[in-house]
This record gives C-alpha cells, sequence and structure tokens, in this order.
C-alpha cells in the first residue's frame, strides 16, 4: 500500500489563522492598523504571503482595506451587529428545527454532552466562549448542510469581532445558559418549531447584549 501525499499547507494560510487568532483575542484591536513590515519581520516571512493572508481576513471581513492607507482590523457598528445576528438567527434556528426532527440518541447525547459542560464553564468567560461555539457548530453538523455551514462560519468569524462585549453585560452568561437549556428540551422534545423559536430567542437576547 502506497503512502498518501499529503499537500502542504500554504505559508499564507498558516499567517491568515495567525493573525486571525490575534484579532479574536484582541491583541490586534478593532480599528488598529496592521503593521505589515513589522509582522513580516515578527513572522521571518517576506510581505507576499502576509499580503495574501491579509487579503483572506479581508474576504472574512475580519479585517478592512483602506486606499493608500493599508489594513485595518474591522470595527464592528451596531448596524454590522445586527444584520450578523439577523442571518445567524435566521441560518442556526432552522439548524435546530432540522436537528429536532432527524438527530439521532447519539447525536442528540453529544450536544447534551457539549452542553453539560458549557455549565461547567460559568466561571472562565474564554473556555464558555469556546464551548459555546462547539455547541453551535455540532449543532450545525448534525443539521448536516454544508452550505449553511459555510455561511454560519464565516458570520461567526465576525460576530467573534464584538464577543468579548457580549457576555458583559451583568448576568448574561447566565441567561444565555438558560437558554441553551430551553434549546435542548426543546431538542429532547423532538419539538421542532419550540427549539427554531428558543434558538431565535437566543439570538435575539445575544443581540441586545452586545449592543
Amino acid at each position: 500500500m502506497s503512502a498518501v501525499s499529503l499537500t502542504p499547507r500554504p505559508l499564507y494560510e498558516e499567517v491568515a489563522e495567525l493573525l486571525r487568532q490575534r484579532i479574536f483575542r484582541r491583541e490586534l484591536e478593532p480599528g488598529s492598523w496592521i503593521d505589515e513590515l513589522k509582522l513580516a519581520q515578527e513572522y521571518g516571512i517576506s510581505r507576499t504571503p502576509l499580503r495574501e493572508a491579509i487579503k483572506v481576513l479581508a474576504a472574512e471581513g475580519l479585517v478592512t482595506m483602506k486606499v493608500r492607507r493599508g489594513a485595518y482590523v474591522t470595527e464592528v457598528s451596531q448596524r454590522d451587529l445586527a444584520e450578523v445576528y439577523h442571518l445567524l438567527s435566521l441560518l442556526e434556528s432552522d439548524a435546530a428545527r432540522v436537528v429536532a426532527t432527524r438527530a439521532t440518541p447519539a447525536q442528540l447525547a453529544e450536544l447534551a454532552g457539549l452542553h453539560a459542560e458549557l455549565e461547567t464553564a460559568t466561571g472562565d468567560r474564554e473556555r464558555f466562549f469556546e464551548i459555546n461555539e462547539r455547541f453551535h457548530m455540532k449543532l450545525l453538523e448534525v443539521a448536516d448542510n454544508r452550505w449553511r455551514n459555510q455561511m454560519v462560519a464565516d458570520l461567526r468569524k465576525v460576530m467573534k469581532l464584538n464577543r468579548h462585549n457580549s457576555l458583559l453585560k451583568s448576568g448574561r452568561v447566565g441567561e444565555s445558559l438558560a437558554e441553551h437549556r430551553a434549546i435542548m428540551r426543546a431538542l429532547d422534545a423532538r419539538d421542532a418549531e419550540g427549539a427554531a423559536a428558543r434558538m431565535q430567542e437566543h439570538f435575539d437576547n445575544g443581540l441586545e447584549a452586545a449592543g
């Protein structure tokens, strides 16, 4: 049996992921200028793969290109947030409807396991964010529509630009957890319309907290 040949990941994709995570950690703040020369020196690379990486992030909405001024980390306006949350609400509430109808007991158990992890993470905001995203992405995976998954993944990258503000509202972590419990109850009851409605409420409340 011959060995499988794996194509190495292009350098610009690796750089894009490094920059993406720095943006999400707010090491590169919204509105800040991206110093290409400094970053190229820091990573020990030429500016060509760095510029290709910045183009990837611009396509994702994480970076904004300004004529004759260079690249800046995107600042998310309230309108941007409202539009992103609206689309996520539509896409993920539909996914919840599908999951309530079609999920196997094993798939529901996976979601329940992630929810149980979320219940233990209320004292660690970063861990709460990470498990919360895993729960939502698992729900989308179970709903099994790759086009919806791709759209949600892109929209969630923009949402992450504001995620540190979204749970700062007093009591929001507890509210979010209660909303997840309601979603899980509807899924377990195979209540498709109830699951969709609870997911819709989850995003409506998340937008209010993020504003």
